[in-house]
């Protein structure tokens, strides 16, 4: 995805919190001290990405949601609220949107054992002591950008892609149906026990 996030005006953000607070556990965000940034997902026609910053209490508090006008999904970490937009919005896919969508799935979901992150390149990974030059170079050369491999019959995408996951690097199968459900097969462990920052719960 592009990462292309546009800030909300005030008059924007407090009409969205109206309706997105309601549905914010465990306090509602004050429109006062917060900000809010959409991004335009090329897979929904009329959902977009909301993000939720307020940092006037410590510690600061974000929160995201996928949202339109008269309904929101605040995203909780699960696959849910993308496979209920998904059914709703509809989701659409196409090659030129499927890598996209599998990113944004990565990134906000995260399995009862942790979280799979894609990496494409070295600097994706959060270091806690850099890497050797050489062992920096050999991955470096391994890896490679999420990859549309085929396209079946039934309109399920299957692609490539390398992951981390608590400590290990896997390259794995994506297999994304035409729904936009996601499943993952023939994980290869590439490298483990990685000195690597572990993600932390949002």
């Amino acid at each position: 995805m592009s990462e292309d996030w546009k800030k909300l005006d005030v008059e924007g953000a407090a009409r969205a919190l109206s309706e997105i607070n309601p549905q914010l556990e465990p306090i509602p965000f004050s429109s006062d001290t917060t900000t809010i940034r959409t991004m335009k997902l090329p897979f929904y026609r009329d959902y977009l990405l909301y993000e939720l910053t307020d940092l006037s209490a410590v510690p600061g508090a974000r929160k995201y949601a996928l949202y339109k006008p008269g309904d929101v999904h605040v995203i909780n970490w699960t696959n849910q609220p993308i496979y209920e937009v998904n059914e709703k919005a509809p989701v659409m896919l196409k090659e030129s949107t499927v890598v996209d969508y599998v990113k944004f799935f990565f990134g906000y979901v995260r399995g009862r054992h942790g979280r799979f992150t894609i990496i494409e390149t070295i600097d994706d990974i959060r270091w806690q002591i850099d890497p050797p030059a050489q062992g920096r170079k050999v991955m470096q050369e391994m890896l490679e950008p999420v990859t549309l491999t085929d396209l079946e019959p039934d309109g399920t995408f299957n692609l490539e892609a390398f992951m981390l996951f608590k400590d290990s690097l896997f390259k794995t199968q994506v297999h994304v149906k035409k729904d936009g459900l996601v499943s993952m097969s023939s994980e290869e462990l590439k490298i483990e026990g990685m000195p690597i920052l572990q993600d932390v719960a949002v």
